[in-house]
C-alpha cells in the first residue's frame, strides 16, 4: 500500500486523500479553539499534528503511532530515525512531532526547574521523572546550582545507548564555569527501570568529584533514575576514596 494508492476500511482504493470517513479535522480544530485541546484524547490531539502532510489518515496514523509506543510518554522516548521510518510519517511530520513533544517536556520543566532550591535529593524527583519519562536510552543532565543551592541550569550532557552513556567531565564543568556556579549534581536514568549504581556510575562518579574538587565546584550527587525510583549515589555511598567530599547541605 502506497501513499498516493491507499485503501479504506472496507478494502477499496483510494487514489488520494485520507482514506479514513471519520476523520473530521475542522470539528476537532473547531473544538480546540473553543474550549481547548485538553477534552480530546491522545489519538486526537497526534491526528491534529499529523494532519498537515501526507495522505493516510490522521487518526490511523495516530493509532499506529500509539499502538506502536504503548503511549505518548513512549514515543517521546523512540528515536528520531525510527520514527521517520514509520508508515505516514517521513522527516517532515516526524520533526513536527518531536518538535511539539519537546515543547510539551519544556512546558512542564520550565517553572520548577529555574531557582528551584534543592536541600536533599528528593527536591528534584518531580523534575527528575519529567525529563527521563519515557525515554529508552540513557540520557545524563547535569544540574548547576548557585551559592543558595538554586538549580541556575539544567544541561543534557549526553544522550547513549540502552544501557551506556559516554560522559566527559570536561563537557559537566564547561557551563559550571561559564556560569560560575557554585556547586554541580548530575543524574542520568536508567533504561533497564534498575535504579542501582554499576560500577561504571560510581567510576564516573569518582572522577568528577576528583574534577569538581580541583576545580572549586563541588559535585553535590550523582542521582541514578529507574522504574519508579531514583537513588542517591551520595547517599548509598560515595566511592570510598571520596568520603569526604561535600554533601548537599
Amino acid at each position: 500500500m502506497t501513499l498516493n494508492n491507499i485503501e479504506n476500511r472496507e478494502g477499496k482504493p483510494v487514489p488520494g486523500g485520507h482514506e479514513d470517513p471519520l476523520w473530521d479535522g475542522h470539528r476537532l480544530r473547531r473544538h480546540v479553539q473553543a474550549r481547548g485541546a485538553e477534552g480530546l484524547s491522545d489519538r486526537e490531539v497526534l491526528a491534529i499534528l499529523l494532519a498537515a502532510g501526507g495522505r493516510r489518515s490522521p487518526l490511523l496514523v495516530a493509532d499506529r503511532l500509539l499502538a506502536r509506543a504503548g503511549s505518548v510518554a513512549g514515543l517521546a522516548g523512540m528515536h528520531p530515525g525510527v520514527l521517520a521510518r514509520l508508515p505516514g510519517l517521513g522527516p517532515g511530520l516526524t520533526a513536527r512531532l518531536l518538535a511539539a513533544l519537546e515543547l510539551g517536556a519544556r512546558a512542564m520543566c520550565e517553572g520548577p526547574r529555574e531557582g528551584l532550591r534543592v536541600q536533599r535529593p528528593e527536591d528534584l524527583h518531580a523534575l527528575l521523572r519529567r525529563n527521563f519519562q519515557g525515554l529508552d536510552r540513557e540520557r545524563f543532565l547535569a544540574l548547576y546550582l548557585d551559592t543558595r543551592h538554586r538549580v541556575l541550569a539544567v544541561e543534557t550532557i549526553s544522550i547513549g545507548t540502552l544501557n551506556l552513556s559516554v560522559v566527559h567531565p570536561r563537557e559537566v564543568f564547561k557551563l559550571a564555569v561559564a556560569l560560575s556556579a557554585a556547586a554541580v549534581i548530575v543524574a542520568h536514568n536508567h533504561p533497564s527501570g534498575c535504579a542501582t549504581p554499576s560500577a561504571e556510575d560510581l567510576d564516573l562518579t569518582a572522577r568528577l568529584d576528583r574534577c569538581g574538587r580541583l576545580l572549586g565546584i563541588p559535585l553535590l550527587d550523582h542521582l541514578v533514575a529507574g522504574a519508579g525510583c531514583i537513588v542517591s549515589i551520595r547517599e548509598e555511598g560515595w566511592p570510598a576514596d571520596h568520603s569526604c567530599a561535600q554533601a548537599i547541605p
